[in-house]
């Protein structure tokens, strides 16, 4: 069988481009639930942590404003540009879009490091000197990922081109595990800086993984350099107003850092619950809006405005489909899934019940906002499609303003006793905790969110009109229903499974039990209902897995006959 043919096979469509997305995000992420549970059992959520996650948190403000940025938005629609006129120009753009973001990167890079401790200073107060000491030696260590991964991210422009999802897919997998074996095999030698080493090296294999295949698409490496190169310039034309969006982003995600430098453990809390909401956000969301983001461009730029709104609406209701049943899910089973993640690895203890009892409630605070932030993505690439990137940058920046000022307010407010902190405590079942002014940062974050999404729908409306809104109104309907229906009988599955005493849930074993039972349970459920009522959304994801199927079954025994 020839693995090369495979690896670079082209998806045929939109969905089954989001399933194989999906599925490798399930798996990167799966992977990345496990850094995080071997994270938090050998180094628990307090001191070194939390230097860990706030060296993260600036080597994330740098990849995220020159790659996320700079790269992610302009470079497809500018490539689906160059390549439809002229290839070899096209090529020729690549190149010189590669050596200047390499020689900006290397630069900015340069800077961070040689600066690091005043960064350091400014971003985590509450922290103290060898803390402060232990997250520059980190910083100085991952300041090599945002080099490989802005490369990454031109190679992946590339590959989503030419939809070979397959091998792009592979990336995010091979990060984490980068990660892992960092803190698996490094960390008893050299402390929380073996997990940096890792994650600079899982970084590299990101970049590496993809450069084979962006090859078989044509790309050849030539050091072309000109800053006036009107491709560039057209890029900072494009990214600018997404810039200071993502800018605004980060520094919200700095100011959160810093208000959580001064709760103890608060860095880790955050960081531990933030990364589980994003894992159904990684594995669904995502994945639809990377693969739908081509389809949407060459829609608009072909003036296939039909096409363009019958490809957003069905990505939009697949991703309803599948987020409104995993975020009630996620909220139902959030103690079960904090304490299976995170509470089960590496040594017993460093997990200890408050950090279980603050991560559980930020998860369940989390779960509110995960449906707005899984439809922010898709939205905001319909805009990027068009070439409107001011749009979704200022409603960007209006929903960071006001996520900033709501920390702020909600973590005060949850720092003494009142009202409102006695509404949280009972109904996020966090009583016998002194301190729970954690909880206000993804309180704050959820309700930003859910802003933003409102903000995005009424000017895409706005912008193009109706977009199929009615569709997506009944689907909403029915997968709520559905989704309430199923979320009742896992609720009473976990209580009936507690109740009788049928299964000890203090121990590993008995846990999994009852979290997987009552979680199936929801989920067949579910997806049994909608199956019966003959929900559209569900037969578009089987139809298009089939005919990808059936597809690369031709394919495979094809090469079969010609390569015995």
């Amino acid at each position: 069988m020839n693995f090369n043919r495979i690896f670079n096979s082209q998806t045929k469509t939109i969905t089954f481009a989001a399933l194989l997305l999906g599925l490798s995000s399930a798996i990167s992420g799966f992977l990345g639930l496990v850094r995080d549970g071997l994270l938090a059992g050998h180094f628990g959520v307090w001191k070194e942590t939390n230097s860990y996650f706030a060296a993260f948190r600036i080597n994330d403000f740098f990849y995220n404003l020159f790659v996320i940025g700079g790269l992610v938005v302009a470079f497809l629609p500018l490539f689906s540009d160059y390549y439809s006129k002229e290839k070899e120009k096209a090529w020729e753009m690549v190149n010189y879009v590669l050596n200047f973001f390499l020689i900006s990167l290397i630069l900015a890079s340069f800077f961070i490091f040689i600066f690091s401790p005043f960064l350091v200073k400014l971003i985590t107060p509450g922290f103290s000197a060898q803390e402060r000491s232990l997250t520059v030696n980190l910083i100085r260590i991952m300041i090599l990922s945002p080099i490989f991964f802005g490369l990454s991210a031109i190679l992946a422009g590339i590959l989503q081109y030419f939809n070979r999802f397959l091998i792009y897919s592979l990336a995010p997998i091979l990060y984490n595990l980068g990660i892992i074996s960092g803190i698996v095999f490094l960390s008893p030698h050299f402390g929380i800086l073996g997990v940096g080493i890792g994650l600079s090296l899982g970084a590299a294999c990101h970049w590496l993984i993809q450069l084979p295949a962006a090859i078989n698409c044509g790309f050849k490496y030539r050091f072309h350099f000109n800053l006036k190169y009107p491709a560039i310039k057209r890029i900072f034309y494009l990214a600018l107003p997404r810039l200071f969006a993502i800018a605004a982003q980060q520094i919200n995600l700095l100011f959160i850092t810093a208000i959580a430098s001064m709760i103890s453990g608060g860095i880790s809390i955050f960081s531990f619950a933030n990364n589980l909401q994003n894992f159904p956000i990684g594995i669904v969301a995502i994945p639809f809006a990377i693969a739908a983001f081509p389809a949407l461009s060459r829609n608009w730029a072909q003036g296939q405005k039909r096409d363009f709104l019958e490809n957003f609406s069905s990505a939009f209701r697949q991703i309803l489909f599948l987020i409104i049943p995993i975020s009630l899910l996620t909220f139902i089973l959030r103690a079960q899934i904090v304490r299976l993640i995170l509470g089960t690895l590496g040594e017993q203890g460093k997990f200890d019940w408050v950090a279980t009892s603050l991560t559980t409630a930020s998860l369940g605070v989390f779960s509110i906002g995960i449906l707005a932030s899984a439809l922010i993505p898709l939205i905001s690439r319909a805009f990027f499609s068009f070439q409107d990137t001011k749009t979704p940058t200022l409603i960007a920046l209006f929903a960071v303003i006001s996520n900033i000022i709501l920390s702020f307010t909600l973590v005060w407010v949850l720092k003494f006793p009142n009202f409102f902190q006695s509404f949280i405590r009972e109904i996020l079942k966090i009583k016998g905790i002194e301190n729970i002014s954690v909880v206000g940062l993804p309180l704050a974050f959820s309700l930003a969110a859910i802003v933003q999404f409102i903000l995005l729908l009424i000017f895409l409306q706005k912008r193009i009109g109706d977009f199929k809104f009615r569709d997506i109104y009944l689907a909403f309907l029915k997968i709520f229903t559905f989704s309430i229906i199923s979320g009742l009988l896992t609720y009473l599955m976990i209580h009936f499974l507690d109740y009788y005493g049928f299964i000890n849930t203090h121990t590993v074993f008995g846990l999994s039990i009852q979290t997987i039972s009552a979680g199936l349970l929801g989920l067949f459920v579910y997806f049994g209902l909608s199956f019966f009522s003959k929900s559209p959304e569900l037969f578009i994801i089987i139809g298009s897995f089939k005919k990808q199927f059936r597809k690369e079954v031709i394919l495979i025994k094809e090469i079969e006959i010609v390569e015995p």
